[in-house]
């Protein structure tokens, strides 16, 4: 038992610790050499293409950010015809992020933390820009997922349930990286309070705007000055500083990284390889890296392979708009020509929001009947299941910067930057005040992000309770249920003294 227990810590730290009889195929690009290569520009440059690549991952953005925490939410339902997502969408006990996505992160965090140990100790022959680059490509990702933890394992500090809670704290916080086993068997870090951890993402953002201002690389692929601005919003405003919200939204949108579209414009930028309102986007450039049939995010949310044939027969289809999201284009299936039971036959009704045009009907080759689907997730980079993944869109921080202003008492300001984005998605403007321009704002959120992950943390947040009663009779997740966190690795606890786990579990 000892042993488990302190392979269990090894695995939390990032070390791959690996004991079995069969061959081991490690894949260069996923992991960090412990031998040395950090010392070397290459070695460096390596090792925070890992710290990218773990992004790829079914736990992280590859499936489960954005399928798995829309299905935990109010945007769908799952159509059962694979089996994935349905505990999920019903909120049942442990079906929630699981140990793969706090394995694989602090895997990344590792690398990262030995990134920055060995940039402060010198990487003989890197010039002072590479040194730059790198010191602030590497704290922006050790933000992004420290930040994405603390949001999923903890409380958001806006709404925080507290009445008899055991689960107080955010979650470890190691800002040195392990290289070797003894190191991580005696850490047995805590968890850090919540505010320890945002003030921590706070400094590693700064830090990396800062150090990208001059050294940073083009690409949304890659962490650069304007994706710092554009992250730190997000964090900002998840923390209730909405003056800050404010500040680096509008750093972003002055910022090169991306570029706000409207109209069809917009819908044609799901079709493209590279999403052009792309700050920061997860790179899937090879077929050998795209998650496959089974869970990628265009299997996650539709059946279709491609849009030139709505016949063919591509992904799962296994998660599916709600009433909701149907109601906020106008959605409805209509044949479009005969015969009927050619899928090419079929689409949906639309309003005048352009949106609408990211949904269609799927096919039945699932035999689960034919579906409205979303399509934001369709091959765009040529090959199937293989999308890049925005992580930060520029249109967000336009939302962003109204939702902030509506809390800091500016309400012609979030009035008027709520209509702007209106204009642009074919809406007209609202005159609104007080609680309705708060909820026009937050469906504006759904509307925009749904299927994109981010409608779970929006209520959990604003501490609301998950209205699922379309699925089946009173079926509400109250904020105050323990169900809304997930549970910490049971092993990690069983291994770490000092590591409580959340209630509930």
């Amino acid at each position: 038992m000892k042993y488990i227990y302190k392979y269990a810590i090894a695995l939390f730290l990032g070390i791959g610790v690996l004991a079995t009889s069969c061959n081991l195929d490690v894949d260069p690009r996923q992991s960090i050499d412990a031998n040395g290569a950090l010392d070397t520009p290459d070695g460096l440059e390596a090792a925070l293409n890992s710290v990218y690549a773990r992004l790829r991952a079914e736990s992280n953005y590859g499936r489960d950010m954005f399928a798995l925490s829309d299905a935990l939410a109010d945007v769908g339902r799952t159509t059962n015809n694979s089996g994935r997502l349905i505990g999920e969408n019903n909120n049942n006990p442990g079906a929630h992020f699981t140990a793969g996505f706090w394995q694989n992160s602090y895997f990344a965090i590792n690398e990262a933390n030995l990134i920055l140990d060995q940039i402060s100790s010198g990487v003989e022959g890197a010039s002072a820009a590479q040194l730059s680059r790198w010191e602030g490509e590497a704290k922006f990702l050790r933000a992004l997922y420290y930040f994405d933890l603390v949001k999923v394992y903890a409380y958001i500090p806006t709404a925080v349930y507290e009445p008899g809670v055991t689960d107080e704290g955010g979650v470890p916080m190691p800002l040195e990286g392990s290289i070797t086993s003894d190191i991580a068997f005696t850490r047995n870090s805590p968890r850090a309070s919540v505010n320890e951890i945002y003030t921590q993402v706070y400094s590693d953002l700064n830090d990396a705007i800062n150090l990208l201002s001059s050294a940073g690389r083009s690409g949304p692929q890659y962490a650069t000055e304007g994706a710092a601005h554009g992250l730190l919003s997000r964090v900002a405003l998840y923390r209730g500083d909405y003056q800050n919200a404010v500040s680096a939204a509008t750093a972003a949108l002055g910022s090169s990284a991306g570029t706000v579209l409207g109209g069809m414009d917009y819908v044609s930028g799901w079709r493209a390889a590279e999403h052009p309102e792309s700050m920061f986007e997860v790179r899937i450039q090879l077929a050998a890296e795209a998650l496959g049939v089974n869970v990628s995010l265009q299997s996650s949310f539709t059946t279709l392979l491609n849009l030139d044939n709505k016949n063919a027969q591509g992904g799962w289809g296994d998660f599916i708009p709600g009433p909701r999201v149907l109601d906020f284009f106008g959605l409805s299936q209509v044949q479009i020509d005969e015969p009927g039971t050619d899928s090419n036959n079929w689409d949906v009704t639309r309003n005048d929001d352009v949106r609408g045009f990211l949904y269609t009907t799927g096919n039945t080759v699932r035999n689960a009947g034919r579906q409205i689907e979303s399509i934001k997730f369709v091959s765009k980079a040529g090959f199937a299941f293989g999308d890049n993944i925005p992580v930060l869109r520029k249109s967000e921080m336009h939302l962003n910067r109204a939702e902030a202003n509506y809390h800091l008492g500016n309400v012609g300001d979030a009035l008027a930057e709520l209509n702007a984005f209106k204009g642009l998605r074919g809406l007209e403007d609202v005159n609104l005040s007080g609680d309705e321009l708060l909820e026009e704002i937050l469906n504006e959120r759904f509307k925009e992000f749904a299927f994109e992950g981010q409608r779970f943390f929006d209520l959990k947040r604003y501490g609301r309770d998950i209205n699922k009663t379309y699925l089946s009779a009173n079926n509400v997740l109250p904020f105050e249920d323990f169900k809304v966190l997930p549970a910490f690795p049971q092993r990690e606890v069983d291994g770490n003294p000092n590591l409580n786990q959340n209630r509930g579990y």
